[in-house]
């Protein structure tokens, strides 16, 4: 099986963030511009604080009665998310975000610093694609024809 490497490879590095100070309003409509189910937060100086998800919005805003263009970005956002690294395998992603019940798994560096994000959508279309490639191999070697 891959990596979080190979999964990059194909989706890019492109990682939306946002601001701890912007209000949920705004980050929400940067989800809804993107496509995305989560946004990571970093600071003025690019440094990874956390991550923003649709999950954070509905538990920690809407259950509470809470205001979406009154509260910041840094009063519900998910602090020190599990991360991985590119050298991860995708069974180990699998793993993490199955036991731990997440989404998004911020990717970074040696030195911590934000690379990339990966979601479960990315993880189950790897496997899929890495699964598909298997099936066809196989079914070329029974059938003596090349691909």
């Amino acid at each position: 099986m891959g990596t979080v490497r190979n999964i990059l490879q194909g989706k890019g590095h492109a990682v939306y963030s946002i601001r701890p100070d912007n209000t949920v309003f705004e980050a929400l409509q940067m989800l809804v511009d993107r496509n995305v189910g989560a946004l990571t937060v970093v600071d003025e100086n690019e440094r990874f604080l956390g991550i923003f998800s649709e999950r954070d919005y509905a538990r920690r805003v809407i259950l509470k009665g809470r205001a979406s263009k009154e509260t910041l970005i840094r009063e519900i956002m998910t602090e020190r998310p599990i991360t991985v690294t590119e050298d991860d395998s995708i069974e180990d992603c699998m793993v993490r975000m199955t036991d731990k019940r997440i989404r998004h798994l911020p990717v970074t560096d040696a030195q911590g610093r934000l690379i990339g994000l990966i979601s479960i959508g990315d993880v189950v279309k790897f496997i899929i694609d890495d699964q598909r490639h298997i099936i066809t191999s196989l079914e070329c070697y029974i059938s003596g024809t090349h691909t």
